[in-house]
């Protein structure tokens, strides 16, 4: 089982891949940073509370776990 503190660090890490990715998409998507880094941001967000809890309630889920 993860520790809260890892799963909240594993987050952090994978949504600062993930907004740096969708930022320079919605540039080129865009041509405006404004709009590019709003949907990013928006998208982040989201992401990162979606991402927190789906792995908090697979932390407690025990099937195909092997013990020993």
């Amino acid at each position: 089982m993860e520790t809260r503190l890892r799963s909240i660090v594993k987050a952090v890490i994978w949504n600062l891949l993930g907004l740096s990715v969708m930022a320079t998409v919605g540039l080129l998507v865009t041509g405006s940073l404004t709009a590019g880094g709003l949907m990013a941001a928006i998208n982040t967000a989201i992401g990162f509370a979606t991402y927190l809890i789906y792995e908090r309630v697979w932390s407690r889920i025990h099937w195909g776990r092997r013990h020993g």
